[in-house]
């Protein structure tokens, strides 16, 4: 078999065909995991759901609304019932204020405004540091708590939070996120 002779031409027409290829392989794979990934998110919402709220006999994923929060964005509010009545809603809440950027919470409330139970969605914090976030000696103080009556604030900054030691940005945007929580929950007007 003869070379083929190295042309542009024939360089420009090699890497398009490989481009195709893949591109294709790429598209193939995505459409094939595509839908797994989702369902993934959705059972971790749900999951995160049931962890915050008390038991509810209805789908709050399905019954999800957003509120604005005065900030120029919105959150998702998930409504948990039993029996039609309604016995708290799942706020998924954030703060951009955390020490290693994002910090996702899903915040459980009842209609009152009083807190029911957090629980950690994302968060970059320093590993055995920030991440103590997610652990029930941190997060379990806000438990049964209305921000109505109780300050969302740190010890160093005059408010009655117990901050993870060495990790009081990561305390501080915890407060923050769930802050902005209630304060949208109360904008939007409990049902």
């Amino acid at each position: 078999m003869a070379k083929t002779e190295s042309t542009f031409r024939n360089m420009v027409l090699s890497l398009t065909i490989i481009s195709l290829v893949a591109s294709a392989c790429l598209g193939f794979v995505y459409e094939l995991t595509k839908e797994p990934i989702a369902l993934s998110v959705l059972n971790k919402k749900l999951e995160a759901i049931q962890k915050v709220v008390p038991e509810f006999n209805n789908n709050p994923n399905n019954e999800m609304y957003r509120l604005p929060t005065g900030e120029g964005d919105s959150l998702e509010i998930y409504p948990a019932k039993k029996d039609g009545e309604i016995i708290g809603y799942a706020v998924n809440t954030y703060s951009r204020n955390g020490f290693s950027g994002n910090i996702g919470l899903m915040a459980g409330f009842k209609s009152d405004g009083t807190i029911i139970n957090i629980t950690v969605l994302d968060q970059k914090e320093t590993p055995g540091l920030g991440t103590k976030m997610a652990e029930p000696g941190f997060k379990d103080q806000f438990n049964n708590k209305n921000p109505g009556e109780f300050s969302l604030k740190v010890k160093k900054d005059g408010g009655p939070v117990d901050a993870i030691t060495a990790a009081t940005i990561s305390s501080r945007a915890f407060c923050d996120a769930v802050q902005r929580a209630y304060n949208t929950l109360q904008k939007g007007g409990l049902k």
